[in-house]
């Protein structure tokens, strides 16, 4: 009959393995290395390692007064509101959005000399015949009808006092 193979495993030592890999580390990744050492001086030389430093100490303090702030009707009421803030950037196309950013960049942002005298009845009514100025103002109408018509709903669904 055949014999069994003994097998003897040596112990695991985990804190050797990692003192092997340790060692090895520096010739493995020495680019690495000495990018990270680039890296932590020139944290240094901007103070940023003490502010860090300062911050990591001060963390029971500063997570105090976030806390007393969100605490006040005040701070919930603004992380309520940027809740709704990330709700509408996330429900409007990233592309009308674009439009938008545009056309606030070009008349409210640009260079140009603004219009400082306002137009006269007929040239304002001669710029309701492009269409891009109609198709804009339908937009800010109904815009302005589901607005009304969220309003309305509100005040309804209020209790009265």
């Amino acid at each position: 009959m055949a014999q069994p193979i003994p097998l003897e495993l040596p112990p695991r030592n985990p804190r050797k393995e990692l003192l092997d890999r340790l060692e090895t580390a520096p010739q493995e990744h020495a680019e690495a290395l000495l990018d990270a050492f680039d890296l932590l001086e020139e944290l240094h030389q901007a103070g940023a390692l003490q502010k860090l430093r300062g911050t990591v100490s001060a963390s029971d303090e500063i997570l105090e007064h976030a806390v007393s702030a969100a605490k006040s009707p005040e701070g919930t009421r603004a992380l309520r509101n940027l809740l709704i803030l990330g709700q509408i950037l996330g429900s409007i196309d990233p592309d009308l959005l674009k439009c938008i950013a545009v056309a606030v960049g070009e008349t409210l942002g640009s260079e140009r000399k603004p219009v400082t005298k306002p137009p006269g009845l007929l040239a304002l009514l001669s710029e309701f015949r492009q269409p891009e100025l109609r198709s804009s103002v339908a937009l800010i109408n109904r815009f302005l009808q589901t607005l009304g018509n969220q309003l309305k709903n509100v005040r309804s669904n209020r209790p009265q006092s």
